[in-house]
């Protein structure tokens, strides 16, 4: 699926002085929660499919309209299975894509037990060079996001706004000290039942329920009418997505071939990752760095420990891995920080080369190891 969010908005400039969220650059964002109805895994297979293709294929028409990600909410709730992130810029996108879903030989079985509707707009608790950034969304290419509409008490909005500003710098200043977590606030207000949906993208779920834990502390959760229900989904592309739902006669998953001994995986190509030089690649579900220095190749994962950052792009010298956001550096070896301010190992992973490309495996624990290397 394509990331591009749509571009064919046809909002005129608008003299009223209300700048840019006059203008269209604001963005409509729909979260659209679905669920499969169980008789759809008594198919046969290529019945099944057929529909997943079908479904795949009806997304990926929307690619110059629409910026969607896909999630499995599989195992997360009894209530959802799915979730399409849609990003665009009209209503009537969302709208057809949700009935070209329907269209498909998979949509009679679909149904859709939650659906959040939000826009973008200015923040007025942030910097006016922060709030711009708000209008448009970037996500990011963390494993985990997390979902929940919620909705403010009235007795909120009587408040003056320098009180509101003040515990609003207060929760604000807590979310900064989880760096690891990127949030999107959207806005819902007089478009669907709750006023605000906040979604929040992660490689670390116990960095969130940390941060969450933190706000309750906020004075400003005193304000908080309702926030639920709340969805913890894992990031997967939408066939990906499709095939966990798992029925009678599906392949085996990678991890379920793994969890039997098919441990070694072709991940990369041995001329893919020149001397000096780092690649990310996936590997049983995640972002991994190959790194090579010298005669020698590493594999770690790839998301720095402290701020997410990819390592990727980062800087090889001296057997180590240096974040290229906040200068943490890491042994490949090992996976351990050498240098904050990280202060988490990374995961560490077997690789050999053969047959001219790059294979990885799982590594085995090392008793005491802080870093499974």
């Amino acid at each position: 699926m394509s990331d591009r969010t749509a571009g064919r908005g046809n909002s005129k400039s608008s003299s009223d002085g209300r700048g840019d969220e006059a203008s269209g650059r604001r963005q409509i964002v729909k979260f659209s929660f679905y669920r499969v109805d169980p008789a759809w895994r008594r198919l046969p297979v290529a019945e099944r499919d057929a529909g997943k293709d079908a479904l795949v294929a009806a997304v990926d028409a929307f690619s110059g309209r629409l910026q969607v990600r896909s999630y499995s909410v599989v195992g997360m709730r009894g209530d959802a299975d799915i979730l399409l992130w849609q990003i665009g810029e009209r209503l009537e996108d969302i709208q057809a894509l949700a009935t070209e879903v329907m269209r498909t030989p998979l949509g009679p079985y679909l149904s859709m037990p939650h659906s959040y509707l939000a826009m973008t707009r200015k923040s007025q608790y942030v910097s006016p060079a922060e709030a711009e950034a708000r209008l448009h969304l970037h996500p990011a290419e963390s494993k985990y996001f997390f979902v929940y509409p919620f909705v403010k008490t009235r007795e909120w909005y009587q408040l003056s706004l320098e009180e509101r500003q003040e515990m609003m710098n207060v929760h604000i200043a807590v979310g900064r000290k989880y760096p690891s977590v990127k949030l999107n606030t959207t806005y819902s207000f007089g478009l669907d039942d709750q006023e605000f949906v906040v979604s929040f993208e992660t490689d670390e779920p116990a960095d969130f329920l940390d941060l969450v834990m933190e706000l309750r502390g906020a004075k400003s959760s005193l304000y908080t009418l309702r926030d639920t229900p709340a969805f913890t989904c894992i990031s997967l592309g939408l066939r990906e997505t499709l095939d966990t739902l798992g029925a009678p006669g599906d392949p085996v998953s990678a991890a379920a071939a793994q969890a039997t001994g098919e441990q070694w995986q072709r991940v990369a190509d041995d001329a893919d990752v020149p001397e000096g030089a780092a690649k990310m690649v996936y590997f049983a579900g995640e972002q991994v760095a190959l790194v090579r220095a010298g005669e020698q190749l590493y594999a770690v994962a790839n998301r720095c420990s402290h701020a997410n950052a990819s390592l990727a792009d980062g800087t090889v010298a001296d057997g180590a891995l240096t974040c290229p956001s906040h200068g943490s550096t890491f042994e490949l070896a090992t996976g351990e920080p050498s240098c904050g301010p990280a202060n988490r190992p990374l995961t560490t992973y077997a690789v050999r080369t053969e047959d001219g490309g790059i294979w990885l495996a799982q590594r085995e624990p090392v008793p005491g190891s802080t870093s499974g290397a």
